[in-house]
């Protein structure tokens, strides 16, 4: 039962970028088209299920046992860099039309707060590999469903009359501000 209740804890109540405010980069700037905002979400979940699987490793077997705990943030960024890199080189070589149209936005998944902090947060709440690697899935279907549901919302402010001064970025920072505070709704939940 306490796995459930993390899981769906990670996906509504404790959400990576509506409650915690982790990953607000490509979430506004890849939320402008559903199929861009998939991808973009697959992408940081795969990233950050192998950082996850990855770090722990190297936390358990290297860092902790060579009394090296300092250089835990250095050693994750290497991790994820090298990640991001053979997802970058997977889509470019498979799925070209999503590369294309992920762009500047693919490679800033290394610099992506939302993967370090997931990384981060499962060794400072001294979960085992498996509940790390659960955290890790449920983080990043958290971080899928607010990118989609704002690129749906986006996608509808397209053909809505807005004023022309919130049209683009404010609009999309007022409704970002909504979406969390109806995500601070599901608090009561657990």
């Amino acid at each position: 039962m306490d796995i459930f209740l993390l899981f769906i804890s990670a996906i509504f109540v404790n959400n990576i970028i509506l409650a915690q405010y982790l990953g607000l980069c490509p979430y506004l700037g890849c939320s402008k088209e559903k199929g861009v905002s998939i991808g973009m979400g697959c992408a940081v979940t795969f990233v950050m299920f192998m950082a996850t699987l990855l770090t722990y490793l190297m936390q358990k077997s290297v860092l902790i046992p060579f009394n090296l705990g300092y250089l835990q943030t250095i050693a994750f960024i290497l991790v994820i860099a090298s990640l991001v890199q053979f997802v970058e080189m997977f889509l470019k070589k498979m799925v070209p039309p999503l590369y294309k149209s992920l762009g500047i936005f693919l490679p800033l998944i290394t610099t992506n707060c939302a993967v370090l902090g997931v990384a981060i947060m499962v060794h400072r709440k001294e979960f085992d590999i498996l509940t790390s690697l659960l955290f890790s899935v449920a983080s990043g279907l958290g971080f899928i469903l607010a990118i989609v549901v704002m690129a749906s919302i986006r996608e509808r402010f397209e053909i809505s009359r807005i004023p022309r001064a919130m049209k683009g970025v404010p609009i999309g920072l007022v409704m970002a501000g909504i979406m969390s505070l109806a995500f601070m709704a599901f608090k009561g939940m657990i």
